[in-house]
């Protein structure tokens, strides 16, 4: 999954960023408001990690503007803006959940986690495909109840055509949730990924659509 984090803070930034590659995401950083708007029309991301107090355009107007394109992506406030006003503006203006700083990145996963599974239309917080279970919290993957061990990359493009039933992803696609901006993408690095998904799973456990991508055999 990609995530978008604007905070301009750069202590805070790099070890947020940091913590949430390690746990497995794709993560783009920007430090103002504009940048993180035309981001936004640009990238396909799946969930924003917002502060309050940008230089410029703050957040709470970058909230608003996401709003008012009648956008659904999940938007996370973390700020050290901490009066009930405060949080009750924040909630009013479109956020999703709200972290006060400073914050736990145990808990920020956990709520991070918590908005994709929400944002997905799940409840469980298992994701469960015919023979195969995915465990987002723990990462740990089983096909026909036997645990399978998988690369970080391998994880993330298996979740991610796991995350919706019956969805079918194209390599870009599928390459813009796997790799952030700063990534260097082989051209044929989806098709590998997958060639190696099937050995590990099944040779059917994922499918090729021609013309259009791949999906999970279900």
């Amino acid at each position: 999954m990609r995530i978008l984090l604007v905070e301009d803070d750069p202590m805070i930034g790099e070890s947020v960023s940091e913590w949430l590659q390690g746990d497995g995401y794709a993560v783009d950083w920007l430090q103002d408001g504009d940048s993180a708007l035309l981001a936004l029309h640009t990238t396909p991301f799946a969930l924003v990690i917002l502060d309050l107090g940008l230089p410029g355009r703050d957040g709470l107007e970058v909230l608003k503007e996401i709003r008012s394109k009648e956008s659904h992506i999940p938007v996370l406030i973390t700020t050290a803006r901490d009066t009930v006003d405060d949080r009750i503006a924040g909630l009013d203006s479109g956020a999703d959940d709200y972290l006060i700083k400073p914050f736990d990145l145990e808990e920020l996963s956990a709520r991070i986690r918590a908005l994709l599974r929400r944002s997905a239309g799940r409840a469980d917080p298992l994701i469960t495909r015919g023979r195969l279970t995915i465990n987002p919290s723990t990462r740990e993957v089983t096909f026909d109840g036997k645990p399978v061990i998988l690369s970080a990359k391998e994880y993330a493009l298996l979740e991610a055509l796991a995350e919706r039933k019956g969805l079918v992803l194209s390599r870009v696609q599928l390459e813009s949730k796997l790799y952030n901006w700063d990534s260097t993408v082989g051209s044929n690095a989806i098709e590998v990924h997958i060639h190696h998904l099937r050995k590990k799973l099944s040779e059917d456990a994922i499918k090729t659509v021609r013309g259009m991508g791949y999906i999970l055999e279900t």
